[in-house]
């Protein structure tokens, strides 16, 4: 009887099986990943390409291509993560943030240039404020969760300038400067707060000339840099070049180092067109050349602003990876390409 049983039992579970199996669903329509089930679409990726990638990258083909998809999605999947944790912890930008932000957006232009900005960007109004509020979202979770998790001991200080004690050592004047940086075309690795990139010759000039009415009204340097700033390696420090010493600006452009040796500590230079697109600068301070002591207050700044860095960098690296290990990321888009890929080459 029994036998009889399994019998009978067994192709039905067969037949159960055969159907999961041929139900079993591929990727949902129109979807590139998702992120704890919330979907990322090819719409969305898209948009962002085209907005990072908006000139071709000489020499690109289809799997360069692909490369720099998969990039922006990796980003795209990883600001999605951090959206969804600001969502859970109560943290999400109000109407009244992102009105004041875009507003902020919005002051060094006409309308007519407002406009042109957004459609040089594929961009609504609505949707750009809706990138506003999650980037302000996301700003509000790392400052909760990393920046306010950093502290520097004066100890850490003392250590750290005695095991570079010889790098205070200025063997000749040295100047320290910021930029802000406005060239006339797109750069795929813009890194202002703004993501604004003059794409032409009169983009650039309309921009680096409100930039300049507005350093003229009062407003600070070091934020319109973080801001607006199209030089990648300076922007995120509010435009900081650091030290530089005197001999190296003989070999700068001779209108540039004419201009920055008659400015004073604090003064800001009028607008310098340079190779490489237009430049506005700042002398922070002057340095004559010799040791510094740790009980300078400008070496104390440096070692604390460098110590503040790297602490971020390691807390908001090991931040993110945490939380890719605790989502549950399903990247459509990338499987496509390696079932492809590997399919082509059987």
């Amino acid at each position: 009887m029994k036998v009889l049983v399994m019998r009978r039992i067994f192709p039905a579970v067969l037949v159960a099986l055969a159907g999961v199996v041929s139900c079993k669903k591929g990727p949902p329509a129109n979807v590139a990943a998702t992120v704890n089930d919330r979907p990322i679409t090819y719409a969305d990726l898209d948009k962002q390409y085209a907005a990072q990638f908006s000139t071709p990258t000489p020499g690109a083909n289809e799997d360069l291509e692909a490369i720099q998809r998969l990039e922006v999605l990796r980003t795209m999947i990883d600001n999605e993560i951090m959206l969804q944790r600001a969502e859970k912890l109560g943290l999400m930008a109000q109407d009244a943030d992102v009105e004041a932000k875009y507003t902020e957006l919005k002051a060094p232009y006409t309308q007519e240039e407002f406009d042109k900005q957004l459609r040089s960007r594929k961009l609504t109004p609505a949707e750009l404020k809706t990138q506003l509020r999650r980037d302000l979202s996301i700003q509000k979770l790392f400052n909760r969760e990393i920046s306010s998790h950093i502290t520097i001991t004066d100890k850490e200080v003392a250590d750290f300038y005695h095991a570079n004690r010889e790098s205070f050592n200025l063997a000749e004047p040295q100047i320290r400067i910021a930029q802000i940086l406005v060239t006339p075309r797109a750069d795929p690795g813009l890194r202002n707060l703004r993501n604004d990139d003059a794409q032409t010759e009169a983009d650039a000039r309309q921009k680096i000339l409100s930039l300049e009415k507005r350093l003229k009204g009062g407003e600070d340097f070091a934020l319109l840099a973080q801001s607006y700033s199209e030089d990648p390696a300076t922007a995120p420090n509010g435009g900081d070049l650091g030290f530089i010493p005197e001999s190296s600006l003989t070999e700068a452009h001779v209108e540039l180092r004419k201009i920055v040796m008659q400015l004073q500590p604090g003064q800001i230079s009028p607008i310098i067109r340079t190779p490489e697109g237009y430049r506005i600068l700042k002398l922070i301070s002057r340095e004559p050349a010799g040791q510094r002591d740790l009980n300078d207050p400008r070496v104390q700044q440096t070692i604390r602003e460098t110590l503040t860095n790297r602490k971020e960098q390691l807390l908001r690296a090991a931040y993110y990876e945490n939380a890719r290990n605790e989502a549950r990321v399903v990247n459509y888009y990338a499987r496509s390409i390696y079932e492809r890929m590997t399919k082509a080459g059987k």
